[in-house]
């Protein structure tokens, strides 16, 4: 890497993000170093001050010559064309001079170059400049008194250049200004008259002007330089803190997957001994092979068996979520009735909930039309909504469980419950995987922290919208909504069809109508959540 050069970190490949990181680290150390340096020169700083003034001797290059040629013409009139013409070459020389030192300068990297030694150089060079204008001025020959605003006219004019070109280096620009300044001041005052007096004044106040206006661009382009150091420094920041990052998210992703397939691994290998021990725990209970010799066995026997059946829900929450983590969760759509789903974990929830003294109630919609989604999804969003709602209810309080139609023409189900609620804060963790709220810790039903999550999972698949609602000691409501696409009344029909041709059914077969026919060769319109 060149110094001085920020690095193009975004050209190196997402592997190589050690490099990267180490490019970053080096780009910050040195932006940082030349906006820290206690040295007083700022050697880097220097170095670009005394390029910016290279560039401007050269693009300026042209118009130095027009004012040399021009000046040595003019003053031929009172000096001679011997003495212009020789003037005239003597400062094209050095001007030449100037421009070559300016390009050799330009042509060397940043650290090949010596800033002390450079600067010297171009200081006494725009001193021999300045000198070069000096005896011009003076009338070695001798002039008439009606030069007199010519000269300083010339001073103004030379000043006001060197000051503009040598703005980046104030110690150049004053070296090439005040022999000048000095020698028409000089001129003027032994010439003893009142009005030569007003112009050496005015001489000695347009250079004190004219340097302080060189110092003002001075502190100017300083300033400028140390913005965009500052600029670059948070640039290499920012891709280091980048660099960083992307590799923290790569293997945070990494982590996850080994642990989603590491849990879809386990639960396939806990499912096989626990299906004997599910198994024979209801032989055990049931009392098939005879009744127990002692009744504790077959108390055992049930302990034994719904703690079997409790593990194998866990074990079937956490396959899921792992592959829905995974993005290997496939939907089987077809058209089902919201509603329907609802009364059916409705009955089965009941008994639960009547032994724990809890009101439910349904408000349904009539005449609600099918949605295209996965029945099973579906009926597992509302058991995990309900149980959750029974779980954390105190006895005496009420459930209502509500679905209808939403504004934008899709359709919606809620659960409320007067329960203990959770604190807003906590609402993100309980959304969370194996995220449980202070009220789920403190209750006796503690469960794994993977009903919502997966709730929220299965609504997100089929494109809808999960939103938890809930207040301290008021209750919590969750609504899940489905996007008018999916109610199969909104769908786009189907091209007509040709009545089909009746077709001998075989033995033992249903006769099929046109339309039956039809719907059984349909396929899906789309696919949510793929």
């Amino acid at each position: 890497m060149i110094p001085g050069e920020q690095p193009d970190l975004t050209a190196l490949p997402p592997e190589s993000s050690p490099v990267r990181r180490r490019l970053a680290a080096q780009y910050v150390r040195d932006a940082r170093d030349r906006l820290t340096s206690t040295s007083g020169t700022r050697p880097a700083f220097d170095f670009e001050l005394l390029r910016q003034y290279a560039q401007n001797r050269l693009s300026a290059s042209l118009v130095i010559l027009l004012l040399v040629a021009t000046i040595g013409f003019l003053s031929s009139l009172w000096t001679g064309a011997i003495a212009a013409g020789a003037w005239t070459a003597a400062v094209l020389v050095i001007h030449a001079v100037i421009v070559t030192k300016c390009r050799q300068f330009l042509e060397l990297p940043m650290a090949a170059v010596d800033a002390k030694s450079w600067r010297f150089r171009f200081i006494l060079l725009d001193l021999f400049y300045g000198l070069a204008w000096m005896f011009i001025l003076i009338h070695p020959v001798g002039a008439d008194e009606s030069s007199g605003t010519f000269m300083l006219f010339v001073m103004l004019l030379v000043v006001a250049v060197s000051s503009m070109l040598a703005s980046s280096l104030p110690i150049a620009a004053f070296a090439a200004t005040f022999p000048v300044t000095a020698a028409i001041a000089l001129n003027f005052m032994l010439l003893g008259s009142l009005r030569n007096y007003i112009l050496a004044l005015m001489a000695v106040t347009a250079q004190g002007y004219f340097a302080m206006l060189a110092y003002r661009l001075y502190s100017t382009t300083l300033a400028t330089i140390e913005a965009r150091a500052e600029k670059d420094a948070l640039i290499g920041e920012l891709e280091q803190a980048k660099a960083i990052s992307d590799e923290a998210r790569q293997r945070a992703e990494a982590a996850n997957i080994s642990k989603s397939r590491f849990l879809a691994q386990m639960s396939h290998e806990l499912r096989t001994p626990l299906n004997a021990i599910l198994g024979f725990s209801e032989v055990m209970k049931s009392e098939v092979f005879g009744e127990h010799a002692v009744a504790a066995y077959k108390e055992y026997s049930s302990d034994i068996h719904a703690s079997g059946v409790h593990l194998l829900g866990l074990i079937n929450e956490i396959l899921d979520l792992s592959r829905i983590e995974a993005g290997r969760y496939e939907l089987n759509e077809e058209s089902v009735s919201l509603t329907a789903i609802v009364e059916d974990c409705h009955h089965l929830l009941k008994l639960r909930a009547t032994n724990r003294g809890i009101n439910l109630h349904e408000v349904y919609e009539q005449d609600l039309p099918r949605l295209w989604a996965d029945e099973r999804a579906i009926r597992q969003i509302c058991l995990n909504l309900l149980s959750n709602a029974i779980k954390f209810t105190p006895q005496g309080g009420d459930i209502w469980l509500k679905v209808g139609w939403t504004a934008s023409g899709g359709q919606y189900m809620s659960c409320k419950d007067t329960g203990a609620g959770i604190p807003e804060e906590e609402i993100p963790i309980v959304l969370a995987s194996f995220g449980q709220g202070s009220n789920s810790i403190k209750s006796a039903e503690q469960g794994a922290g993977l009903g919502l999550p997966i709730a929220k999972s299965l609504v997100d698949l089929h494109g809808g919208t999960f939103s938890l609602k809930s207040k301290l000691r008021i209750g919590t409501e969750v609504i899940v909504t489905f996007p008018p696409e999916r109610v199969v009344a909104a769908m786009a029909p189907m091209a007509d069809e040709a009545p089909l041709a009746p077709q001998a059914q075989p033995p033992g077969e249903p006769i099929l109508s046109d339309e039956e026919r039809r719907r059984l060769r349909r396929r899906p319109l789309f696919r949510a959540g793929t």
